[in-house]
């Protein structure tokens, strides 16, 4: 495990300064780990009483202000007997009886007071509290901070701890999201830190960790190719070392194919941490986000959609910066698959059934089996699909998945604005002495909207760079036409050839 207070250094330089603020992060990324140690090692210190407990037993209460403060007490107490501290130390035997919301505050208060220490309180999992119960929270804690200067015993730090950022308190507390706000019962924070993912160094020195441990190296391929599919994100760069070594019990060097069939493993088996993000997929705001990203067209310029890119960025489920683009390679296959999960039940051919004699994959008969498919099933499947505009590029992805992933390998890029989606398959086979070798095809989707020009021109030109980074010297262009005057659905099809502007040959494929 990475040391995690560096990873954040300046939590303790705002601590020092007796600040409130928040830590936020995406899911698996370290935040409750970070704050215990932090908590630990403040108190180590002797001047500090330092204390991290989980809001996360109050998450059912919701507007329930009274089981709230119940439980948050509970739980702070508890974590404080669990922490080995002097009985000098500890909260009062008994809380304060005070009138309900009011009764967290006063009691924080009674503690400050017999406690020698300045106190310090790390908020986990703040974003469990909900509607009236998170207002009176952030309201007692506002008080208790704007009256300290006056002898009022109150903590000295307080640090709320959980996914949002500091607009969505702000918001949750009846204040304005983009600027100071009297009004706002939690006005009081004007920093908000972010935790950010692992670099390919840290990558390096965790994983070093285990070859120090036990002898078993990781190339620097290896290293690079998990950052490359991770990002850094610090779950993902776990799971990937623990479904090596664990769960396929490679016992030598690791290389970067052992992660790249790791990656795969760990996709299909839908672990825990994909699967709750993958939950995300069809809240509405999150939708408003990723169906843009997904189909390539820009977003809908509305009110909300700021609100709405930032809760989004904080789930971690996209970039940080612009511009706008899943995350990381994993998640981007994870999304495509759930997104396709339906699409692909419909899905009947045989997979082995496109493997060449001599172990190749037959990716135009593929696209004539696709035509036959769409045909078949494309009306339904696109008025069945929640992500109405990204319809036909999840259709066929669920398709390509169905078809391709039992023997190769699918990536695909996507990102608001590119007007695209781009896949590229690559297929394992041996060739004739013996030797593996590695087929690459490269597809490009367009969509033809209403009012809109034909999108050939554009699609060959931006097929073009794609197989001049993948040194390719031929590839497939598909355009769906979603026009009110496209042909009928049982006439769609047609295939033809096309040269891109450099002079490549290309595969027109119009449904």
């Amino acid at each position: 495990m990475l040391p995690p207070v560096p990873r954040l250094p300046e939590a303790r330089t705002l601590i020092e300064m007796d600040r409130y603020f928040v830590l936020h992060a995406p899911r698996q990324t370290g935040k409750t780990t970070m704050l215990r140690t932090l908590a630990s090692d403040l108190a180590a210190e002797g001047d500090i009483a330092a204390l991290s407990f989980s809001c996360e037993r109050a998450k059912i209460f919701s507007d329930d202000v009274a089981a709230t403060e119940t439980i948050l007490l509970d739980s702070l107490r508890r974590a404080a007997d669990l922490s080995g501290w002097p009985d000098g130390l500890l909260p009062p035997d008994s809380w304060p009886e005070e009138q309900v919301g009011t009764r967290f505050g006063k009691a924080l208060s009674a503690w400050c007071r017999r406690c020698p220490r300045r106190v310090v309180l790390f908020l986990d999992e703040i974003d469990a509290l909900q509607g009236e119960s998170l207002v009176s929270v952030l309201s007692q804690l506002r008080d208790g901070h704007n009256i300290r200067p006056d002898g009022y015993p109150f903590p000295a730090s307080v640090v709320l701890c959980g996914l949002r950022d500091l607009r969505d308190y702000k918001v949750a507390s009846g204040g304005a999201p983009d600027r100071y706000n009297a009004a706002s019962p939690f006005n009081i924070i004007r920093k908000s830190l972010r935790l950010g993912d692992f670099t390919t160094d840290q990558i390096a020195e965790l994983y070093d960790q285990h070859t120090q441990a036990t002898g078993q190296e990781f190339t620097k391929d290896a290293v690079d190719r998990v950052f490359e599919l991770t990002q850094g994100q610090p779950w993902l760069v776990n799971a990937l070392a623990d479904e090596i070594i664990t769960e396929m019990g490679v016992a030598g060097t690791i290389s970067d194919g052992q992660v790249e069939d790791a990656k795969e493993r760990l996709i299909r088996a839908r672990a825990t941490h994909l699967d709750s993000l993958a939950a995300r997929l069809h809240e509405p705001r999150v939708k408003r986000v990723m169906e843009p990203i997904v189909s390539g067209d820009f977003p809908h310029a509305e009110l909300t959609f700021s609100d709405d890119l930032s809760y989004v960025r904080d789930l971690g489920l996209i970039k940080q910066k612009p511009p706008m683009e899943v995350a990381n390679p994993i998640y981007r296959e994870v999304i495509l698959r759930v997104l396709g999960d339906v699409s692909e039940q419909y899905v009947r051919a045989d997979p082995h059934s496109f493997v060449l004699p001599d172990g190749r994959f037959d990716l135009p008969r593929l696209l004539e089996e696709f035509v036959v498919f769409w045909r078949e099933h494309g009306e339904v499947l696109i008025q069945q699909e929640g992500y109405h505009e990204a319809a036909c590029q999840i259709i066929l992805m669920a398709f390509l998945h169905r078809l391709v992933n039992g023997g190769g390998y699918l990536d695909r890029e996507y990102a608001a604005g590119t007007k695209r989606l781009d896949v590229f398959v690559r297929w394992p086979y041996r060739g004739p002495d013996g030797e593996w070798l590695m087929q690459r095809e490269a597809m490009e989707l367009k969509v033809w909207r209403p009012g809109a020009d034909d999108p050939k021109s554009e699609g060959l030109a931006q097929l073009d760079r794609y197989l001049d980074r993948l040194t390719l010297t031929s590839g497939v262009l598909v355009i769906f036409d979603r026009r009110p005057e496209a042909p009928s659905w049982k006439e769609r099809g047609g295939f033809d050839q096309a040269t891109t502007p450099s002079g490549r040959q290309i595969t027109l494929l119009r449904v």
